[in-house]
């Protein structure tokens, strides 16, 4: 398969089956939504169990495409709304101390402060402070390059909610920007 083969192409011929297909779309957005996941749920080992609970998703719903969006869009849904469920069962899932144990300290560590330090590391950090649903628009419009339109599909959400949630997530990443020193967050 060569890069030239649209995505609305391979989700053809993946569902009439053709693995070759699946293994193209895979290479082509497998680290778009991992990192889409990451995210939002900030346990590695879950992403990549959950990128491959869409790549399966993918396989067996193929031929339910209408090409209303674009193959991406409808990925980073599908891969929405299966961390979506997992979180859910994740904060139902009573606390034991097996469980208090693997909670991850919040705290900063030695790397996370040198990051800190400079721009890139305190955007990010940023980023990771907003609450999930604007964590969710700026990863969606910024890192993924999806339109108004786009996100308001993956999100399930009208495109004026989609336009208010970028309007305060950007104003709250501004404030927490010139809290750390940077006056002006986007280039």
């Amino acid at each position: 398969m060569n890069q030239t083969t649209s995505d609305e192409d391979l989700i053809r011929r993946v569902s009439a089956r053709d693995g070759p297909a699946l293994q193209s779309l895979f290479a082509r957005h497998n680290v778009r939504i991992y990192r889409f996941i990451m995210r939002m749920i900030r346990n590695e080992a879950q992403a990549e169990e959950l990128v491959n609970e869409v790549f399966l998703e993918v396989w067996r719903h193929a031929g339910r495409f209408a090409g209303k969006s674009a193959v991406s869009t409808w990925m980073l849904s599908i891969a929405r709304n299966k961390t979506i469920s997992v979180m859910r069962k994740r904060s139902d899932a009573p606390l034991d101390d097996k469980v208090a144990e693997a909670l991850e300290d919040t705290g900063d560590t030695p790397e996370t402060a040198a990051l800190k330090q400079d721009k890139a590391g305190i955007m990010r950090e940023s980023i990771n402070r907003l609450s999930r649903e604007h964590r969710e628009v700026i990863d969606l419009v910024y890192y993924h390059e999806k339109s108004i339109r786009e996100v308001a599909a993956i999100v399930g959400a009208p495109e004026n909610t989609v336009k208010t949630r970028m309007f305060h997530a950007r104003r709250k990443l501004s404030q927490q920007l010139r809290k750390s020193g940077i006056d002006r967050g986007w280039p």
